[in-house]
């Protein structure tokens, strides 16, 4: 007996977009690439981060990198309580000047360990002076996006320029601008496809319910849909924003109260369309439910504005959270922002670095999106795959 074909969601003619759009180099490495780097973005604690990778001291192994473990506590903790026992073993009466020596010098070690602890960098170097077998494994770049380097940049004020220690140099409260760059990146693109997910999740189900069922409900559904689009975007994002201290997920779900509208035009538009063609009177005739009509049949061969749209729609998410940061109303400080970025190089228009490196990482991640949305546009075009061929 012949095996059954195992039965796929998406159709033939969506199979054979997916393969043109992998003949388009330009878009399909540009996604290829960003895709890459956003993947490679969620292990950037182990390539840039300020805190150890791992600590050996004393013949104990700690790992800074998970936020449980705390040098200062852990260590200075003993630190201390061997410079008191040294104190007393130093403070008694009967003692020969080779122990006498022996825990001054321990005692120098310990204080001098006690300061290097503000800084795993710091802590590294003095590990390796000291030569007592203690080591600290840092990050390929060892500064984190809230570290704070005032105490490292000497008689420079920040923001400091590139140099060879700090790649684009640092911003004007002396943290790392590559650090918050990497950090900003990944914060903006996950933001962006969270928003992307909830909108069109919501204006994929409300476009697709009142196409299909049409008549009373689309008239009323649309008339309240052009009211709740008439409301202002901006300003109520501005007065919710002054009234709870925005995080992460407040943010994606007062985008997507608005963020829905555009995509539920679409949806209505080709459930229209798709309704009243052969396949989904007959599904009727022969007793098929509404929802299954819904999401079995018409909705896979209703995805093209979705997967069209896709690319911009992201580019959408990008620029409003990059926005909402600069005005102020964006994600609390000290999160890595590329807005946050660009405010702080407004009022410092001498830093040029400070405006460059955003700007520059915006442009680049925008155009590689833009790249994909050509291919896809290219790929999905009506034109080169016609259903009726």
């Amino acid at each position: 007996m012949t095996e059954k074909k195992k039965k796929s969601f998406f159709s033939p003619l969506f199979k054979k977009r997916i393969k043109k759009f992998t003949r388009i180099k330009r878009g399909y490495y540009a996604f290829l690439f960003i895709v890459g780097l956003y993947l490679l973005s969620f292990f950037a604690e182990f390539l840039i981060n300020g805190n150890a990778l791992m600590v050996k001291y004393d013949g104990n192994y700690y790992f800074p990198i998970y936020g449980s473990v705390n040098l200062r506590r852990d260590i200075f903790a003993q630190s201390t309580a061997k410079l008191r026992e040294l104190r007393e073993a130093r403070n008694r009466k009967f003692i020969t000047p080779e122990e006498l020596e022996k825990i001054e010098t321990e005692h120098a070690r310990l204080n001098e360990l006690k300061d290097a602890l503000r800084s795993h960098r710091i802590l590294k170097k003095t590990f390796q002076a000291q030569g007592m077998g203690d080591y600290a494994i840092l990050a390929i770049y060892p500064f984190g996006p809230n570290e704070n380097l005032l105490n490292e940049l000497g008689d420079r004020r920040p923001p400091t320029r590139p140099d060879f220690k700090n790649l684009f140099g640092t911003d004007d409260r002396g943290r790392d601008v590559l650090a918050r760059m990497v950090y900003g990146f990944r914060i903006s693109i996950s933001f962006s496809l969270v928003l992307t997910f909830f909108s069109y999740l919501i204006g994929m189900s409300i476009g697709g319910f009142i196409g299909y069922f049409g008549g009373k409900i689309d008239f009323f559904g649309m008339r309240l849909i052009e009211i709740w689009s008439s409301m202002p975007f901006l300003y109520t994002v501005m007065i919710i924003s002054s009234i709870i201290i925005p995080n992460f997920m407040l943010l994606v779900f007062i985008l997507s109260l608005f963020g829905w509208i555009g995509m539920t035009w679409y949806m209505r538009a080709e459930f229209f369309r798709e309704k009243s063609r052969d396949y989904v009177q007959a599904a009727i005739a022969v007793g098929v439910s509404d929802w299954k009509i819904i999401f079995k049949h018409i909705l896979p061969n209703s995805l093209t504005p979705v997967i069209s749209f896709l690319p911009f729609n992201i580019i959408g998410g990008i620029g409003s959270l990059v926005s909402l940061d600069f005005l102020g109303f964006g994600l609390p400080a000290p999160t890595p922002s590329w807005g946050e970025m660009l405010g702080q190089g407004t009022s410092n228009l001498h830093s040029w670095w400070l405006t460059v490196a955003p700007v520059g990482a915006m442009f680049i991640t925008l155009i590689l999106v833009t790249f994909i949305g050509e291919a896809i546009r290219e790929a999905f075009d009506p034109k080169e795959y016609s259903r009726l061929r």
